[in-house]
């Protein structure tokens, strides 16, 4: 059985990791690691990294003549990932194709009725899903042997089969560490800035899978499941031990969904970092209502520089009520200044356009990030749409996903979607106008700490128009900005 998993050649589209770096895929390299140490021949291939056009896309599926093709999707990326599967069926038809990933995850029979050269999606956890996958179709030549595989859908004589759900994995320390070999690693250039020390080669590792809330927006719940698994602190040290001796790196990049669920790990985990005089920087996206001054400070400690949190809006009805997240303002600030006396980068999370968010909340919210402005890095939003999400039911109930839309087909003109800055994931506007939007994004611009250049933008701006609506909104983006800009200058 030889597999061949694929990064599509846009990679994730997050914003943030494109600037000449970007981070390994996790998913993948779990995946390869499993198969590998199970005796199944696997090979990946990041074509956006490599910078691969179709035609080496091509060379690559036809000189490894794989049984099974795998694809990775976001639904920034899905698109590319799209058209990757139909490539690689067409330049090699006798390998069945593979869709996996998060919006593979959120959205499969979607993606099965949609796509006919796509014939199996995975569900959530991929590693013992693929295996046994692999394990059944090296038995039987057919999509039959399928059907006792848990965790996918696929299409067998023209009928979308799903398998019952994978119950998640519990050990999360059974699985062999990520196959970081099978990537060509140096090209990721992945780097972080730590104050002080300038530039350090990164990683990015995950401790934990699984997420206990139940914010309206969050895909988390349905790729990892509520209940929270976590590895023990002795099988993170020793990953990170391992990444430090074979490729150098400094910085370690915590990349799960709440890294402090558990304050007692969090304590052991810096408890080893000290106690083997480790020497990284790490940062880490946390829960703002589970952390106190005393665990921060041992955080810091063991080489924490840099902390994430969402606040995502300043309206504590729109906060509690509409977003679910249910944190005390109070606690935003208290973790901002204990940031700021440690000497912690903060890193705070906003979302504009919440369902039934007022002009009037949403300046509460842009309001804080002006006062924060010399004391936080602010990474902000407009209100993504994803599959499966209570989000997404909302969008529909109220016609901003039309009834018969589908993930699989390009974009509307009634669909509101800005892939240059965004990713090309459907936006929720409600009772925010398109213009008061514009401001709060160019108001956060203009403030941030992080320098965000507009003019960057714009010739992949050009590049993404595809309706009327598209060049009205941002002619009044453009309007927006100038006025924005003139009250600047008159101030002065």
């Amino acid at each position: 059985m030889k597999v061949q998993l694929f990064v599509p050649r846009g990679g994730y589209f997050a914003e943030r990791w494109t600037k000449g770096s970007s981070m390994p895929p996790l998913g993948i390299l779990y995946i390869s690691a499993v198969l590998e140490k199970n005796g199944i021949e696997v090979k990946i291939v990041p074509a956006d990294i490599l910078n691969l056009g179709w035609p080496a896309i091509k060379q690559e599926v036809q000189s490894f003549e794989p049984d099974l093709i795998g694809v990775t999707s976001t639904t920034e990326n899905r698109f590319q990932s799209f058209r990757l599967i139909r490539y690689a069926k067409k330049v090699f038809p006798s390998a069945l194709t593979m869709l996996g990933g998060p919006h593979a995850s959120m959205a499969p029979e979607d993606c099965l009725a949609h796509i006919p050269d796509l014939d199996i999606v995975v569900k959530g956890e991929g590693e013992m899903t693929v295996l046994e996958l692999c394990q059944a179709l090296d038995k039987r030549k057919d999509l039959a042997a399928l059907e006792e595989i848990k965790g996918i859908y696929f299409k067998l004589n023209g009928q979308i089969i799903s398998t019952p759900p994978r119950p998640p994995m519990q050990d999360l320390d059974s699985l062999p560490f990520p196959a970081f070999h099978l990537i060509p690693f140096e090209k990721y250039n992945f780097r972080f800035e730590v104050p002080g020390e300038g530039m350090l080669p990164a990683v990015n590792i995950m401790t934990s899978r699984g997420c206990p809330f139940n914010c309206n927006f969050c895909a988390t719940p349905i790729n990892w499941g509520r209940t929270v698994r976590m590895r023990s602190p002795q099988n993170v040290i020793e990953e990170i031990e391992f990444l430090i001796k074979t490729y150098g790196v400094r910085v370690i990049f915590f990349f799960d969904d709440t890294f402090n669920v558990s304050k007692k790990r969090v304590e052991e985990i810096c408890d080893l970092i000290l106690e083997r005089r480790l020497d990284i920087f790490w940062k880490c996206d946390i829960r703002l209502d589970l952390i106190d001054k005393p665990l921060l400070r041992k955080m810091k400690e063991a080489g924490l520089f840099h902390l994430s949190f969402g606040l995502e809006a300043a309206s504590e009805r729109v906060r509690n009520e509409i977003v679910g997240k249910k944190i005390n303002i109070d606690d935003f600030h208290h973790l901002v200044k204990w940031c700021n006396e440690l000497d912690i980068i903060p890193n705070a999370f906003f979302i504009f356009s919440h369902p039934t968010e007022t002009w009037e909340e949403a300046q509460e919210t842009i309001k804080i990030i002006e006062k924060y402005k010399d004391e936080i890095e602010g990474s902000i939003a407009i209100l993504h749409i994803y599959p499966g999400t209570p989000l997404e039911k909302t969008a529909k109930k109220m016609n901003i996903l039309p009834r018969g839309f589908s993930w699989t087909k390009r974009h509307r003109s009634r669909i509101i979607t800005l892939p240059a800055a965004q990713g090309d994931v459907p936006l929720f506007i409600d009772k925010l106008s398109w213009a008061q939007v514009s401001e709060l994004i160019f108001r956060w611009s203009l403030t941030s700490r992080t320098k965000v250049s507009i003019f960057a933008k714009i010739p992949r701006i050009l590049t993404n128009i595809r309706a009327l609506g598209d060049i009205k909104r941002y002619l009044i983006m453009v309007l927006v900005l100038l006025k924005l800009k003139i009250k600047k200058l008159v101030k002065k």
